[in-house]
């Protein structure tokens, strides 16, 4: 698999579209940091994660509807293996004049785009969620 992150918000995306109330996917550390943002931000119920004796994990992610439609309505990966996207805090993009969010893996962790903008510091943007 090239893009981890690219298949967890897939598989996200596509649990959404058949109505499911939970998602598994393989478990990272990169992972988990993006998904205590998504959690943070109220875009998921939350999740927990599960060790093999193999060493290999499992993360269960609890999906979040209201009034039965997903609370994401779009989730996308902006930086992708073959082309990183980078923004300093001037250049920061905002997601839907600011109902949406951006997740920016920083020097300082991954975090919202609003949170880095607190923090004064840029990085690399993982995705845009709205």
């Amino acid at each position: 698999m090239n893009d981890p992150l690219g298949d967890m918000l897939t598989r996200i995306r596509n649990a959404q579209m058949r109505g499911k109330s939970k998602v598994a996917s393989p478990a990272s550390k990169l992972r988990c940091w993006v998904l205590d943002v998504l959690k943070d931000e109220g875009y998921i119920r939350g999740y927990s994660q599960t060790r093999f004796d193999n060493g290999s994990g499992e993360i269960m992610i609890e999906l979040k509807y209201h009034d039965g439609s997903p609370v994401i309505r779009e989730i996308e990966r902006v930086s992708k293996p073959g082309r990183r996207i980078y923004s300093s805090v001037r250049t920061m993009p905002v997601v839907r004049n600011g109902l949406g969010i951006s997740i920016i893996s920083t020097p300082k962790g991954v975090m919202s785009d609003h949170t880095a903008r607190q923090n004064n510091v840029g990085g690399e943007v993982l995705c845009r969620v709205f």
